[in-house]
This record gives C-alpha cells, structure tokens and sequence, in this order.
C-alpha cells in the first residue's frame, strides 16, 4: 500500500511541475521572449497542452471569464497541493488501520 502511495505522490509532483513548466512557456510566448516558429519549442507547448487541457477544461466551465487571465492552472495546482497533503495521507492512515 506504501508503494501505490508513493507512485501516487509522485505522478502529482510531476503534474504540478507539468503545469508550471506550462504556464511559464505560456508567458514566455505571450511576452514575446520565446517564438513559436521554432518547431521544438511549438511541439513542446502543443504536448503540455493536450496534456493539461482535460484538467482546465471543467475548471473552466465552473470558473468566470477574466478575459486574458486564465486561473485554471492554479486552481489545478491547489487541488493537488489538497490531494497530496490532505487527502492521500488520511487515506493512507486509514487503509492503514483497517488493515
């Protein structure tokens, strides 16, 4: 049970460094520091996209349009921050004891 915790934990870091790695590219692009002819760099963006976009897409629904401010990353970030704090340690604890 401590393995699946652990791959657990870790697939949410790595999540939340996918998305922030995302968000500062997203930034680059829009203040004109990196250029999306480069094909490295629009490859890049399109896979942190398809892999992002399903985790925004219904944070998006539910959130108000702030017009070019987009909090559906952060929102994200601190549903993981919940789930690997709060929510994974207590399911642990209680899987724990019942067993």
């Amino acid at each position: 049970m401590e393995i699946l915790y652990q791959i657990i934990q870790f697939l949410l870091q790595i999540l939340s460094w996918i998305i922030i790695v995302q968000a500062i590219l997203s930034w680059l692009v829009a203040f004109n520091v990196i250029n999306t002819s480069n094909q490295f760099v629009r490859q890049l963006l399109y896979a942190l996209d398809r892999i992002t976009e399903p985790l925004y897409r219904p944070i998006r629904r539910i959130l108000p349009d702030f017009g070019a401010l987009d909090l559906a990353p952060l929102v994200v970030l601190l549903i993981i921050q919940i789930l690997s704090g709060i929510v994974l340690p207590r399911l642990m604890q209680a899987a724990l004891v019942g067993a």
